[in-house]
């Protein structure tokens, strides 16, 4: 398996990425062709779901970023990180820790999401 933090870093790296056709490969990289996605706010179902969603956070949350913000853990086909999203150097918007399942290529099988604070809350 990929290390952890090296799996998380790509998977924010994916989120982040503005350019459409490099964001695709990312994703084609990164995860299983049946792949799901599933937080309180999104779901998506393969490649091409995922990459929707993340298409569509872009349209909503222009010029934010997505950053880790603790450290990863790791233990046998699972990883835990966590993470926030912001605008440039403003303060958080959002911040969530998923938990994803790493098939036996490397790539993630399954991400869940759990929101510590969504966006527009205090």
């Amino acid at each position: 398996m990929t290390d952890a933090q090296t799996l998380a870093q790509r998977y924010i790296a994916s989120w982040n990425e503005v350019d459409g056709a490099t964001r695709r490969r990312l994703i084609d990289g990164l995860w299983t062709e049946n792949a799901r996605y599933a937080d309180p706010m999104m779901n998506a179902d393969g490649r091409d779901g995922i990459t929707s969603l993340i298409g569509g956070v872009h349209s909503q949350f222009p010029g934010y970023r997505f950053a880790l913000t603790e450290p990863v853990d790791g233990h046998g086909p699972y990883v835990r990180f966590s993470w926030s999203l912001s605008p440039g150097d403003g303060q958080a918007v959002a911040r969530g820790t998923d938990f994803a399942t790493v098939a036996p290529d490397g790539r993630l099988a399954q991400v869940t999401g759990f929101l510590d604070q969504a966006p527009g809350a205090a």
